[in-house]
């Protein structure tokens, strides 16, 4: 079980049962669901032609002629519609002379006038405007949109146009566009729809012996509810006797109730899927089968990624061991980028080895020169070969100061290397740093001099001139008698920027990545003493990294060389330092 490979084997295994199992119940839900949704729409479906049936019997005498309107509904709806009787004698029936018998129970009975207890607003009998009547309402409608644009209008059941959102006493409109009264007249065919339906209601009181003088003035045009009865607050007599009186006055004009049977155009009702039936072994084998194939790509994809892991391994015990030689190909993906940086590493590694070495060979060779001459002039002096005269004295403490310079440098650059380099910024004017440097550095032969505008930074001042120092001695150093080297300062947005540039000998482009690295010289036939110690450009990067600036260098052989410095400089002036 220490094994990765097996690990992911294992684990690629109860991934894949998982996964079965999962989408075994989830194939079951969306099934399940689906079948459900089916019935839903079967339902609505259902629902739908049911209204078209109640709309024709709402608006029909009778289902005599009935025969192309539900053999139409039928064909739209795909199903078979068969309309019968209480006492079974078929009204209409889209099946042919082979259909099946038809169910035993029906699926709805059609009765407009008793639609889940109501009335179904379609039914308007003789409450339905004439086309005189329907044309002139009409012609006052348009009157009112033209008066007022936002007047919303609909058309009740019987043809009547109304305001939409009109409630009893709003009558602002009416006078405004003086055609709401024309709008709401009640015509002749509603008066005597109206008085018929009052004579109605009237009688059934009167039957109950309820007091009728409270409903005399019951009924009118602005009472009128297509949906409810329209005594809404009155005893449970009066309710009971519009409801009748309402269903009395329309049955004349609705057609009979009918018993609604739905089948499947060829018969029968659709069969319905039971899952329980579904192939148990069948289901088994086909997750069999998937686990095996996936058991199967798991093993073949952990063996692919194991190999390239070994592989790193191999060459990381390599490389511990001292090898900087090792590599590894790993291929594309993750693993290969991990192999990629390896090598990367490895290429690091023997880089800073060759580095070490190089540099190790470099201060030997540097400290050999100096304690050489040192000490072959003190055993002449101990052998009496030479006198300890003030000449001899000289050579000696320029030698020792030489040496104490490279050991300086070496211990800056270790600490620079360790993170030990302690800087003590504070706020500067950078042309004060420049005049100083420039100075310092005046000889006779080159011309040195600086061209500076006001910048201030925050920085270490000891540790700036000495970075601006080595780059200057150092152009001072490889430029030619009678040369120029010209000192520049100046801010570009954020950054202040030190230019120092030379009439020298110039770098060679193979050259330029070099410049800053330790002990490297341009020209290789230089010694110590007229080429420097190789470590002052070195420590210049360091320094001016520590500050949070950048170095960098352009040359071209027998034109010179520009080296520049970017340092973050202050928003503002530095306020003046305390003298003592």
């Amino acid at each position: 079980m220490n094994s990765l490979l097996v690990r992911f084997f294992l684990f690629s295994l109860v991934i894949a049962a998982c996964s079965i199992a999962v989408t075994a119940w989830l194939a079951s839900q969306a099934t399940t669901g689906t079948i459900r949704q089916e019935q839903g729409e079967a339902l609505e479906t259902d629902a739908q032609l049911v209204d078209e049936l109640l709309e024709y019997a709402a608006t029909h005498r009778s289902w005599a002629d009935a025969k192309s309107e539900v053999d139409g509904i039928a064909q739209r709806f795909g199903r078979r519609i068969a309309l019968t009787d209480r006492d079974g004698r078929k009204l209409a029936d889209t099946g042919d002379e082979n259909a099946p018998e038809l169910p035993v129970t029906p699926r709805a009975v059609i009765d407009p006038l008793n639609v889940n207890g109501k009335i179904d607003p379609r039914a308007v009998g003789p409450f339905k405007l004439t086309d005189e009547e329907y044309r002139t309402l009409h012609a006052y409608a348009e009157q009112l949109r033209e008066c007022n644009g936002m007047i919303e209008l609909v058309e009740a059941p019987n043809g009547r146009p109304r305001l939409a959102d009109l409630r009893p006493g709003e009558f602002s409109i009416w006078e405004e566009c003086q055609v709401g009264d024309r709008l709401y007249t009640i015509t002749a065919t509603e008066k005597a729809a109206y008085g018929q339906l009052q004579r109605l209601f009237t009688e059934c009181l009167e039957r109950r012996g309820a007091d009728t003088r409270p409903f005399d003035r019951a009924l009118g045009p602005m009472r009128i509810d297509w949906e409810v009865t329209i005594i809404r607050d009155g005893s449970p007599e009066a309710v009971a006797c519009m409801d009748s009186a309402r269903r009395e006055q329309l049955r004349p004009f609705v057609a009979e109730p009918a018993q609604l049977f739905l089948t499947s155009p060829t018969g029968g009702e659709p069969v319905p899927i039971d899952l329980s039936t579904t192939g148990a072994t069948r289901i088994t084998l086909v997750a069999l089968g998937i686990l095996a194939l996936a058991g199967f790509a798991s093993w073949l994809t952990a063996t692919q990624l194991v190999r390239p892991i070994r592989a790193l391994t191999a060459a990381t015990k390599r490389t511990a061991e001292g090898d900087r030689t090792a590599r590894v190909d790993g291929g594309a993906g993750e693993i290969g980028e991990l192999a990629r940086s390896f090598n990367a590493m490895s290429e690091k590694l023997a880089e800073t080895e060759r580095q070490r070495q190089a540099m190790v060979s470099d201060v030997a060779h540097e400290l050999r020169t100096p304690l050489g001459t040192i000490t072959g002039w003190l055993e002449a002096t101990q052998d009496g070969l030479a006198e300890p005269d003030p000449h001899l004295i000289g050579l000696l403490l320029e030698e020792s100061l030489l040496l104490q310079r490279l050991v300086d440098d070496l211990h800056d650059l270790a600490q620079a290397d360790a993170g030990t380099l302690r800087l003590h910024p504070e706020p500067i004017a950078l042309d004060d740093v420049v005049d100083q440097v420039v100075n310092a550095q005046r000889n006779r032969e080159v011309l040195l001099r600086a061209e500076t505008t006001p910048v201030h930074v925050t920085a270490d001042p000891v540790r700036l001139r000495q970075a601006l120092g080595n780059l200057v001695a150092n152009a001072v150093r490889y430029t030619p008698p009678d040369g120029e080297v010209v000192v520049r300062l100046f801010q570009e947005r954020d950054t202040a920027v030190l230019e120092v540039r030379d009439t020298g000998t110039g770098i060679a482009p193979e050259d330029l990545p070099h410049v800053f690295d330790r002990f490297w010289r341009a020209d290789k036939s230089r010694s110590r003493r007229t080429g420097g110690s190789g470590l002052g450009l070195a420590i210049t990067r360091h320094l001016v990294e520590a500050h949070g600036g950048t170095v960098s260098v352009t040359s071209a052989l027998g034109r010179g060389s520009v080296f520049r410095i970017g340092l973050p400089a202050d928003s503002g002036e530095p306020a003046p330092a305390e003298r003592t």
